[in-house]
């Protein structure tokens, strides 16, 4: 009886930690979770959309490996996609750019999850035919069916890529400098002492874009939300963008640093504020940062 008893009692006491355990996980868990802040959230956003694209692969591994003879155009499109999975895993992407890519990779998975419904009922209508046709005829109809929905998904797919395939910078970075008559350059808060402004970035390595001569469009913006440079401006379909300077480089498919001179307007100082640096792959804003002068 006394070991009856003294087990009973173990069990309890067993059962009362296991629960203090669970409640202590729990606490800690919701703790954990209070305490993300705002770049948890993007990297978080950012593995979403990294999975979407993983889960693409995934179909086309697959398609791959349904077919006896492996198609080129498939096989393209598949080293396409992992491309764009190594282009976005080095590179830095604001939240709106990363909810822009998991939107349409979002519906692009929808439209191919309706394809490859389709080609499998279509497989079992032709198994059904089979008995009844001549087996290369079979053949033919299967072929063509299945070329008919790998035009539909790489039509679709070659609508994300471009729109992939842009340059993006990273450490984007503005600052006033005082310019010596022997070149040499000294950073400076002071608005009044500043000569020009230096905007720095790095270009991130992007497998999706072709190796050569490339520009980037970069924009200064004033306190009195003036454009400095030389406020040109370029015309993309229907929009309209002003620009400090056209920074032009040799890109070779690799990490590259740049950096370029914005001058105020004519003879006028600097004025004293938060300045706003903007870069532009053509129309896309693909960098932003600020900076204050005193």
């Amino acid at each position: 009886m006394t070991n009856m008893k003294g087990s009973t009692g173990l069990k309890v006491a067993l059962g009362v930690a296991l629960v203090l355990f669970l409640a202590t996980g729990f606490y800690a868990m919701n703790l954990y979770k209070e305490s993300n802040d705002t770049k948890n959230e993007l990297t978080e956003e950012k593995l979403l959309v990294m999975n979407d694209l993983s889960a693409m692969a995934k179909q086309y591994d697959e398609a791959i490996s349904e077919n006896e003879i492996a198609n080129k155009d498939l096989i393209e499109a598949r080293g396409r996609i992992q491309g764009l999975i190594d282009s976005l895993r080095i590179s830095e992407t604001n939240v709106k750019s990363l909810w822009r890519y998991k939107t349409r990779y979002r519906n692009l998975q929808k439209e191919m999850n309706v394809l490859l419904a389709q080609n499998d009922s279509l497989r079992i209508e032709n198994s059904y035919l089979a008995t009844s046709l001549d087996s290369t005829r079979v053949r033919l109809e299967e072929r063509t069916m299945f070329t008919d929905s790998l035009l539909v998904q790489n039509t679709a797919l070659a609508e994300v890529v471009e729109n992939a395939s842009i340059l993006n910078t990273l450490e984007l970075k503005g600052f006033g400098v005082i310019e010596r008559t022997s070149g040499k350059l000294i950073p400076t808060e002071r608005a009044g002492r500043a000569d020009k402004i230096r905007v720095c970035f790095t270009v991130a390595k992007n497998n999706l874009v072709q190796a050569g001569d490339q520009e980037l469009y970069v924009q200064v913006i004033d306190p009195k939300n003036n454009t400095l440079g030389v406020n040109e401006q370029v015309v993309f379909g229907d929009k309209t963008l002003n620009y400090s300077v056209i920074s032009k480089f040799n890109y070779e498919n690799s990490n590259l640093n740049v950096c370029e001179f914005v001058a105020s307007r004519g003879e006028e100082k600097f004025e004293k504020g938060r300045y706003i640096v903007n870069v532009f792959s053509k129309k896309d804003l693909v960098s932003s940062s600020e900076f204050t002068l005193k």
